[in-house]
């Protein structure tokens, strides 16, 4: 039995991470089902990244 999960994050915030790591090209073709799994890790290190960051800054 198959169950679909919830994305935590947003298809806008997935397309630019896939943007900044390089691998955006093959999302466009093969979609998310595409991706390494080294490449869904280093996109989910860098999401952790950029909110560790964000909640940094707020006061």
């Amino acid at each position: 039995m198959s169950r679909r999960r919830r994305s935590t994050m947003s298809e806008g915030l997935k397309n630019e991470l896939a943007k900044d790591l390089g691998f955006y090209d093959t999302v466009q073709k093969d979609g998310w089902g595409g991706i390494t799994a080294k490449d869904a890790g280093n996109m989910v290190k860098r999401a952790i990244q950029l909110a560790e960051q964000a909640a940094a800054k707020k006061p």
